[in-house]
């Protein structure tokens, strides 16, 4: 199954693509980065490499209407970023075919803090993956996650590392800080982009599957 969806998020709506594979039993919500949107390239590379296994589908949506990402206020308001993934993830829910499947987050930059607030209100969310995150910025959500985390951060990105380390000591789940050796915050030196969803998947396949 490969749809566009809409959804609805308060007064806002939010434009979507949903693809499923027959058989998935797990499904992946990505939250995308300040700046971005759901044809983020990096984040759909990650989607696609995650379908392949055939064990996950994967809703890629725009957190912010396109007159809210115009305003900077808005890109790094985590609690609204933190809420329409909610209401995403209360969509999800709402349809007959997706109910009962395993849920898990995949965050970028600032959709990486959105995804661990999201997940600390929430008892349905199996995994949580951020790559190349800000989870300081989640702030007193970190102590209530209590879905298993996975931090991945580029090697070369010495300031955000530190503040997934710095963010890895404050969580009370089952939380690990993967270094990709060589890679910048984006992700954009050869071959590590594949290093990290090959991280993203095995993660999901340990706890979603």
């Amino acid at each position: 199954m490969e749809v566009e969806v809409r959804i609805p998020a308060g007064e806002a709506l939010l434009d979507g693509d949903l693809s499923v594979p027959d058989g998935a039993s797990g499904l992946i919500v990505f939250a995308h980065g300040s700046g971005s949107s759901r044809l983020s390239a990096r984040n759909r590379s990650v989607a696609e490499y995650l379908r392949e296994t055939g064990r996950f589908g994967t809703l890629l949506f725009d957190l912010l209407s396109p007159a809210e990402d115009a305003r900077r206020e808005t890109r790094f308001d985590i609690r609204l970023l933190a809420d329409r993934l909610e209401a995403a993830t209360s969509w999800v829910r709402s349809r007959e075919d997706l109910a009962t499947v395993a849920l898990g987050y995949f965050g970028a930059s600032t959709g990486a803090a959105a995804a661990l607030v999201a997940a600390a209100s929430r008892d349905d969310i199996a995994a949580v993956v951020s790559r190349g995150g800000r989870p300081d910025l989640a702030d007193g959500a970190l102590g209530r996650v209590e879905a298993p985390t996975l931090l991945i951060v580029g090697g070369d990105d010495v300031e955000v590392t530190e503040l997934n380390r710095q963010a890895a000591a404050r969580m009370g789940s089952v939380v690990e800080l993967s270094i990709v050796p060589g890679a910048t915050h984006l992700f954009e030196e050869p071959g590590t982009l594949a290093q990290a969803a090959t991280l993203t998947r095995e993660w999901f396949e340990r706890f979603l599957v």
